[in-house]
């Protein structure tokens, strides 16, 4: 059965495109709204994940916002119009919730490694599509906020409580999560939020070029790789860290690309890795 083809969901909202060989470009793409999360979006957004999850040639995302913006959250004027005559039933809101929360568990477990290039704000919801991202690069003008306090709600939503603390640790994850303030770009290099920023107009670039050092490696490897890091977050104890470890590189041993990697290494050439 063939996958899914990318050019279905390469529509209004959210664009997909290939820059470098199996590397895939996904920009959102509502500048006049920060692209903010409207519906059209999420639906595109979660398609768009879908088809890549499906795609044996994809082997590394680059995510990012045209125009200024990374991502400014769930777009306020569109909910608030949804709701503004007091019919929005709490089942219709638990729906759009988890509809919208479930795009962080979904990019986690895509086979592939995301770049966020976050090129400008990157609040609320935006914050969220950071934070479940592999890899954060920032351009000098980027902002990120857990912007969910600031408009009358917990400051804990879409995991953002979950994955913060372990990227920058609880003490300063518990002060953005309470006040929501800004966090610039050089703010968040010095606590670890992102691994650098660049100057603006550059921050693609700089994502490509980690996406391009991330296929130089197996497919399997790196799926397996993302696969055991993330999971090391959630596990208890160096021990059962270590036999997870132990048995993923038994399992990989036994790979064409473990073998192709081998090989290309005695033979003093680049290796040639296929599809998975």
């Amino acid at each position: 059965m063939s996958s899914p083809s990318l050019e279905e969901h390469d529509t209004t909202v959210v664009s997909t495109s290939e820059p470098l060989p199996g590397v895939r470009l996904v920009e959102l793409n509502r500048p006049d709204r920060l692209n903010a999360m409207s519906a059209d979006l999420l639906a595109e957004l979660h398609a768009t994940l879908d088809a890549l999850a499906a795609d044996p040639s994809c082997r590394a995302v680059v995510l990012t916002g045209r125009g200024r913006g990374f991502c400014a959250g769930l777009d306020l004027k569109e909910h608030a119009g949804r709701h503004e005559d007091g019919r929005g039933s709490p089942q219709a809101r638990m729906e759009l919730q988890k509809h919208i929360a479930s795009l962080v568990p979904k990019m986690r477990a895509l086979p592939q490694p995301v770049i966020a290039a976050v090129n400008g704000p990157s609040a609320g919801g935006g914050f969220a599509l950071a934070l479940a991202s592999d890899v954060r690069i920032a351009a000098a003008s980027a902002t990120f906020n857990a912007a969910f306090v600031r408009i009358g709600l917990s400051g804990c939503d879409i995991g953002v409580s979950w994955l913060l603390p372990r990227l920058v640790g609880a003490s300063r994850a518990f002060e953005l999560l309470l006040s929501g303030r800004l966090v610039d770009a050089a703010e968040a290099d010095r606590i670890g939020l992102v691994t650098r920023v660049v100057p603006d107009g550059q921050v693609v670039d700089a994502a490509l070029e980690v996406a391009a050092s991330i296929t130089a490696n197996s497919p399997m490897g790196v799926r397996m790789t993302k696969e055991v890091m993330w999971s090391q977050l959630e596990i208890a104890s160096l021990t059962a860290g270590i036999e997870l470890e132990n048995r993923t590189q038994i399992t990989t041993s036994f790979t064409r690309d473990h073998q192709e990697a081998v090989a290309s290494f005695l033979e003093g050439r680049p290796p040639v890795f296929g599809d998975h």
